[in-house]
């Protein structure tokens, strides 16, 4: 069973910058696509940002030219870079299949303060 370990979250300033981490225990990391969701309160979970097997990626309006995720398939690791953050991208973040077909795990919280 797959394990996703999400890690990097906090608390920060708007206009600031977090890195998150997700490691997934899986041997076929590399040719999966991933993707990184968000959950604010109230709200259902929402995809922000996809990477593809080949490293196509896409994103959601919402944080485009501000995100960028990346992956390390070396490492079984998937990133997402967030700048510029902003009060809204206040949630619960999480990463999984692009299908979300695995397990979730516990997330990281990213509080942005105005």
């Amino acid at each position: 069973q797959v394990q996703l370990v999400e890690s990097g979250g906090g608390l920060v300033q708007a206009g600031g910058s977090l890195r998150l981490s997700c490691a997934a225990s899986t041997s076929i990391f590399s040719f999966k696509s991933w993707g990184w969701y968000s959950q604010a309160p109230g709200k259902q979970r929402e995809l922000v940002a996809g990477i593809t097997s080949t490293g196509s990626t896409n994103y959601a309006d919402s944080v485009k030219g501000r995100f960028t995720i990346s992956r390390d398939n070396a490492k079984n690791t998937v990133y997402l870079q967030m700048n510029s953050l902003k009060p809204e991208d206040t949630a619960v973040y999480y990463c999984n299949t692009l299908k979300g077909s695995q397990n979730w795990g516990q997330g990281t919280q990213v509080t942005v303060s105005s």
